[in-house]
């Protein structure tokens, strides 16, 4: 695999860097067999500290592959495909920097919305993804999972996320997640509703229900709470992505597109995180 490339530090700089979403920031535009949620148990509890003070989960919204496309008039499709490009290398900085989890939003349920054919590219590029990285992803001992809804991927996507799922469930380095075809309040009202349905079925007492409760029936089950969301191209809003987990996480927004993150650019957003961590002395 090609290595990392360096660019000037300064460019990842944030231009926001917050420990709780903005409320005023507008969103973007049966948890059932679909979300596979059983077969993901958890892997500890969310406050198990990292010995070095860097964050135990790291989610990104990978923003910014249209603007890169258009600054250097190359179609919309060439920026996503250069941005598969950058996710390939931050996966591999991560687990190469030992970081337990990291979640990528790579398809919302909004952008069904998008011309079809960047639709159908999207695809493509996330079937090539998985397809070209699975065995590099197992030798590494990468855990691979999809959060989403399956219903409207093409089977063939579906099956190879099946295979990369299953091929590295028992893994126990990183855990990769990827978000596609995923909406953080459709998760939510999806929660709440198989909570309500397993009260009426007398499974459940609602007396007894806790933000514990909700957890345990949100796609992400298994995993715990973000500590740090990065957000690429300097949009300062949360896109409808993981809402209810991302409470307690640091915020770091940086200006530079997705094509252009890389590795230094994710120290930097680690270097911000530890700094807002440190104990106070």
């Amino acid at each position: 695999m090609s290595s990392v490339p360096s660019k000037p530090l300064e460019r990842s700089q944030p231009i926001l860097a917050m420990s709780q979403p903005d409320p005023l920031s507008p969103p973007e535009d049966d948890l059932d067999a679909d979300a596979r949620p059983d077969s993901w148990p958890d892997r500890g509890p969310d406050s198990a500290p990292d010995p070095r003070g860097d964050p135990r989960h790291v989610a990104i919204i990978m923003d910014g592959n249209g603007r890169w496309a258009q600054k250097r008039h190359l179609p919309r499709l060439e920026g996503h495909r250069r941005g598969v490009e950058t996710a390939r290398r931050i996966v591999e900085a991560a687990y190469k920097r030992e970081l337990g989890f990291l979640t990528l939003y790579s398809f919302s349920t909004e952008n069904w919305r998008r011309p079809k054919a960047e639709v159908t590219g999207l695809m493509q590029l996330f079937r090539h993804y998985v397809e070209s990285n699975l065995e590099e992803l197992h030798r590494n001992n990468v855990r691979i999972r999809m959060i989403g809804w399956r219903d409207r991927v093409e089977p063939d996507i579906v099956r190879w996320v099946e295979r990369a799922e299953d091929l590295t469930a028992k893994n126990t380095g990183m855990t990769l997640s990827i978000a596609f075809n995923y909406g953080s309040r459709q998760e939510i009202v999806e929660a709440g509703e198989r909570i309500i349905e397993q009260a009426k079925a007398g499974l459940l007492d609602p007396h007894t229900i806790s933000t514990e409760t909700i957890k345990a029936h949100m796609l992400s089950t298994g995993l715990p709470d973000p500590d740090l969301l990065i957000r690429t191209s300097g949009e300062q809003r949360m896109s409808n992505y993981l809402l209810w987990q991302i409470v307690n996480a640091e915020i770091y927004i940086t200006e530079t597109l997705w094509p252009d993150f890389d590795a230094a650019g994710l120290e930097l957003a680690l270097d911000y995180f530890r700094q807002r961590r440190a104990p106070v002395r």
